[in-house]
């Protein structure tokens, strides 16, 4: 079983093995001086588990180069995030540290954004993977692959959100507070899910016009 599993790690193209090891030591980084512990296999697990199953998936599913950079860019995102549950990502203090000014105030922030780039990122970043998969195992062709990875997109944010609610009605109220990231926003989950949709648009005009 460890010999099969090491004949597929190394059956991956080189570019691919070092994004999964990087994405690994990303994830171990954000979890060094854990600032939310109780909340970091929450927001880490599924990325743990898709890098542990990465090697199997795109062995049997491979890929383009590109694709698998998309999905990449995103999860390294979304790491980045998940040390500071999204909530509180200080990517002000960075700024001020850098330019002497911060982000908020220039855009007229009241609450931290940095969930609202990500959402957006979903839908810029994995409507590539998702057409590239409909398009190959799928056999749609490219124009309706990316309907259908637009409508994914549209799917995938509000079966997500549905989650966040069911982990609201489960857990416990300051975990499920601080995991959702609402900010005392009572439309979190419809702007969230239209970040994504505007990405997804600004991705599929973007592929159009790439391939003609």
């Amino acid at each position: 079983m460890i010999s099969g599993a090491v004949a597929m790690w190394k059956a991956l193209p080189l570019a691919q093995r070092r994004m999964i090891l990087l994405l690994m030591a990303a994830i171990g980084l954000a979890n060094i001086a854990q600032p939310y512990p109780d909340l970091a296999p929450l927001q880490h697990g599924p990325t743990v588990a898709l890098i542990l199953t990465a090697p199997w998936l795109l062995r049997r599913w491979p890929l383009p180069a590109s694709a698998i950079a998309c999905i990449w860019l995103f999860l390294l995102l979304h790491t980045l995030g998940a040390r500071w549950i999204y909530s509180y990502v200080p990517y002000d203090d960075w700024a001020r540290a850098i330019s002497g000014h911060d982000i908020s105030s220039l855009f007229g922030m009241k609450r931290n954004g940095y969930d609202r780039l990500v959402h957006f990122a979903f839908g810029a970043l994995l409507t590539l993977p998702i057409a590239e998969v409909a398009h190959r195992y799928g056999t749609l062709r490219w124009r309706w692959s990316l309907i259908f990875a637009f409508a994914a997109i549209g799917l995938g944010s509000a079966l997500y959100e549905i989650f966040e609610w069911l982990l609201t009605i489960i857990a416990a109220d300051d975990t499920a507070d601080y995991y959702n990231g609402q900010q005392g926003d009572v439309w979190d989950a419809q702007k969230d899910m239209a970040s994504a949709q505007i990405g997804a648009t600004i991705a599929v005009i973007a592929l159009l016009r790439r391939r003609g």
